[in-house]
């Protein structure tokens, strides 16, 4: 580590946190969010579903197991969900400046620099946390360079999801059948466990038009911002959904395919992140352990009569899934490929490829 310098957090209510900076050299506005996981920083920063955001890490200690390298599998980097950071900076409360891990190439702090991704350590985010908790998610500013103004973007009427989607289809080749995937920020291993049950995927941007692609399902994937921005996407799904091909949607996806459906979504206080939210499945006394990383959420009494529940938080009771009673249509509003967290769910992706044409 270079010589320590002070930097501070800023949010827009005029509270302020003092630390010492670390990663790259300069100021980033976003919106602020806690996740509480105790593990999976590589994986959670580089998870395109928090484009805009500054991250805040409940855990205390971060990067004691350093980075991991730039192996790939199948085309896609494996200890990655995505191709870079996507959060614009990272709030913690204690950096471990020494690294241990079998798999770890670099430390933290220079992983950052390379990502040019600023961070702050020595913050109190307890405190933080209890402000995010009470107030709700607000807008902040990492600042490090104290001659720049103090300013916020508000980041939610920016077009999130065409920062983080391909501009092109991809093709992954595996399996005679196969799906296309919306990619509205999807990470890494939504990819790969489909890719490993010899499933060929068909990765499109989120505004294209997969109407007239052949495929044997259509998959809505994770990724940032209020769903209500993507509109192009809303009406494609619908127009798929008006073809019964099975579909399943996860995370901003299960937000998209209740919109196309006639449901509503809002806005919550201040979000899930986390690898332990529970999560009861409607109609029975299974509760599954799930990985999730979401502002938004469905508003479950405005799906139409042919929609139900299919999960609810057990912590506050939102919507975590919906299913319709009769077509093949699923939705998830957690992750069942997890990465981080605990993959209990994964077995909604083998009931979506049991309903494939």
């Amino acid at each position: 580590m270079s010589k320590m310098n002070t930097a501070k957090l800023v949010l827009e209510d005029g509270s302020e946190f003092t630390g010492i900076a670390f990663g790259y050299d300069k100021n980033a506005n976003g919106e602020v969010v806690f996740n509480t996981g105790m593990v999976g920083y590589p994986e959670t920063m580089t998870d395109p579903s928090y484009c805009g955001q500054i991250l805040v890490c409940t855990f205390p200690l971060i990067g004691n197991y350093g980075v991991p390298g730039y192996e790939r599998e199948n085309g896609l980097l494996k200890y990655f969900e995505s191709e870079g950071i996507h959060c614009r900076a990272l709030i913690i409360s204690d950096y471990s400046h020494d690294y241990s891990h079998w798999n770890a190439k670099r430390s933290l702090d220079d992983w950052m620099k390379e990502q040019k991704i600023p961070g702050i350590y020595g913050i109190d985010t307890r405190m933080l946390t209890r402000i995010l908790r009470e107030k709700g998610t607000m807008l902040g500013k990492v600042v490090i360079n104290e001659n720049e103004p103090i300013d916020f973007e508000d980041v939610s009427k920016l077009d999130l999801p065409g920062q983080v989607s391909i501009k092109q289809p991809v093709e992954y080749s595996c399996g005679k059948r196969k799906i296309i995937l919306v990619d509205c920020g999807t990470k890494n291993n939504i990819i790969q466990a489909f890719l490993k049950r010899d499933i060929t995927v068909i990765r499109v941007p989120y505004d294209y038009d997969f109407s007239k692609e052949k495929a044997n399902g259509v998959l809505i994937s994770n990724g940032p911002g209020d769903p209500k921005m993507c509109q192009t996407t809303i009406e494609n799904t619908r127009k798929a959904m008006s073809s019964g091909i099975p579909m399943l949607g996860v995370c901003l996806g299960s937000q998209i395919m209740a919109l196309a459906a006639g449901a509503d979504t809002y806005k919550l206080k201040y979000g899930h992140r986390s690898h332990n939210q529970p999560c009861n499945e409607m109609g029975t006394k299974r509760c599954y352990i799930t990985s999730q990383n979401h502002g938004y959420a469905v508003n479950s009494e405005t799906l139409p009569e042919d929609w139900r529940e299919w999960f609810v938080n057990d912590n506050d009771d939102t919507n975590e899934g919906i299913i319709h009673i009769s077509k093949p249509f699923f939705a998830a509003q957690f992750h069942p490929e997890a990465s981080p967290g605990p993959d209990d769910t994964e077995f909604i992706f083998d009931m979506f490829l049991r309903a494939l044409k």
